[in-house]
């Protein structure tokens, strides 16, 4: 008796692969980098952001010293501040913008030769330009004083070759003297500040890769039109880094004007110093103060945007 053949099993689908298991980090290892921007972010509210509202609130006050200010939203002093101050603005960005050019002209060809052509004696040169921080902001402002002392070596050598002829035509100098001129007070923001010009130019172009100036040779190119095509563009993060870390401080200085200038060479520094420290003005000297961060925000947004770059170095 024969049986009937068995049906075949039906297949078994194969089992689901089980889900991997995420590890989900423990909430303290997630909060270690919240910990670690606490004290940055301490610091900037401490330091800058509640100073900050605190002189935005004293430029709106009115009062006195004896009787006390209180917070009326005087806006008045802004429009009175900018009217009566005006041509010391005018003066801190033209000053500052002077002893900017004049950095970067004297800067590039130094932070050029030490990136390219120092050699072994790059470290020793570096170290020669941080060298005037080795000393007192005042002390070397200061010392303009006596290199630019009206009877010294350098301004009879100025005098002799015509260069104070054609600074006085400019209404840079008076005469024979320099000191107690707009001269004077650029050239001690061009001095004080140069270093701040050096070291971000050198910074962009020790990063530009010797090949492209290879390659550039190899195409024939003459060395002006390797600077022009070449190495110049790249160097613009540094151009724009040192040209912001030179102006925006020298547009605020007030030391230089004081100790080498005249009362018609006062920048806006001094007002506000003045202000501050003997007028006993609060509210005109905070309005200053936030007028001048102003003046300096847009310039340095539209020199940046017109720059092209900001890739700051």
């Amino acid at each position: 008796m024969t049986t009937p053949a068995e049906a075949p099993p039906a297949s078994v689908p194969p089992p689901e692969p089980a889900p991997m298991a995420v590890r989900t980090p423990p909430l303290r290892r997630a909060l270690i980098p919240y910990w670690l921007l606490l004290p940055g972010v301490l610091l900037l509210l401490v330091f800058f952001a509640l100073p900050l509202v605190y002189q935005a609130s004293t430029s709106v006050q009115t009062g006195s010293l004896e009787e006390g200010f209180t917070v009326t939203w005087h806006f008045r002093t802004y429009a009175d501040a900018l009217g009566e101050y005006g041509p010391h603005f005018l003066r801190s960005v033209l000053y500052a913008g002077t002893a900017t050019a004049l950095c970067l002209l004297l800067g590039y060809p130094l932070a050029y030769l030490i990136a390219f052509k120092a050699g072994r004696w790059r470290h020793l040169l570096l170290v020669l330009v941080i060298a005037p921080f080795f000393t007192s902001f005042l002390i070397r402002t200061l010392a303009w004083k006596t290199i630019l002392a009206d009877s010294g070596p350098v301004v009879e050598t100025l005098g002799a070759i015509g260069f104070l002829d054609v600074t006085g035509w400019l209404g840079m100098t008076d005469g024979n003297r320099v000191l107690a001129t707009p001269l004077a007070v650029v050239t001690g923001l061009t001095y004080n500040f140069l270093p701040f010009m050096i070291l971000p130019l050198y910074t962009s172009l020790e990063r530009i890769d010797p090949r492209l100036h290879e390659a550039a040779g190899d195409l024939y190119a003459r060395p002006a039109v390797v600077f022009r095509r070449v190495t110049f563009p790249l160097s613009m993060p540094g151009v724009v880094s040192g040209t912001l870390l030179t102006f925006i401080p020298a547009s605020g200085d007030y030391v230089n004007a004081e100790l080498l200038g005249s009362t018609d060479t006062k920048m806006v520094g001094n007002v506000i110093q003045s202000q501050f420290l003997r007028v006993l003005d609060y509210p005109t000297a905070a309005a200053l103060s936030f007028l001048l961060m102003a003046i300096v925000l847009i310039i340095v947004t539209v020199y940046i945007r017109r720059a092209g770059t900001e890739d700051l170095v």
